[in-house]
């Protein structure tokens, strides 16, 4: 069984959440999972193993959706705990099995040599083929700091917005219609209080 984000750097564990900085391309964004707590681990792993995470081509992107078990989105959490590190490439060894592995430095130069020729395209298919490595190819991710947390927060929020006006203009069409079909479901509202029992209030 083969697993993508998951590396190595000097026999200690860890999950590659960027696999370049922008301006930095020979650095990356790591975790290593042995030293953080269990329970954010264990979610973390989760993420990893799921069909989304094993789909992905930046660890992030599910990070960012996924929450951990006490609601905490964990992007955002592991970011501001310090737990992300920055590390060179060339440090990092990604073992998606037992019996393979290739230098994250490598990984990301076939990725960018792919546009320019075929030789590049054939190594990372057999790679591929053989380590169990997907197809990394996509745009560098935007470096991760506050800003860019922020704005994918408010891209969330604009919508959940967007779909929260979409269920609430549906649920009053379905009121109309319960109306119409049921008269007496309709709420009554309550009678104002005529002048002459105000004035007898008053006295």
């Amino acid at each position: 069984m083969f697993m993508k984000h998951i590396g190595k750097i000097n026999n200690k564990k860890v999950a590659v959440v960027y696999k370049t900085v922008p301006d930095q391309e020979h650095m990356a964004l790591v975790l290593y999972t042995e030293t953080i707590p269990r329970n954010i681990h264990d979610d973390i792993m989760s993420a990893i193993e799921s069909p989304e995470g094993q789909e992905a081509n930046e660890l992030a992107d599910v990070l960012f959706r996924k929450l951990l078990s006490d609601g905490r989105p964990i992007l955002e959490t592991v970011h501001s705990e310090g737990m992300l590190k920055k590390v060179e490439c060339k440090q990092v060894i990604i073992t998606p099995n037992a019996s393979s592995h290739i230098r994250l430095d490598e990984l990301n130069r076939l990725v960018a040599e792919m546009e320019s020729g075929d030789e590049a395209k054939n190594k990372l298919a057999d790679l591929d083929a053989n380590a169990g490595l997907v197809d990394p190819n996509s745009k560098a991710s935007t470096v991760l700091g506050d800003s860019t947390i922020a704005k994918q927060q408010l891209d969330q929020a604009t919508k959940m917005e967007a779909e929260s006006k979409s269920l609430l203009a549906e649920s009053k069409r379905l009121k109309v219609e319960a109306y119409k079909l049921d008269d007496s479901l309709k709420p009554k509202r309550g009678r104002k209080p005529s002048v002459k029992k105000k004035a007898k209030a008053k006295a």
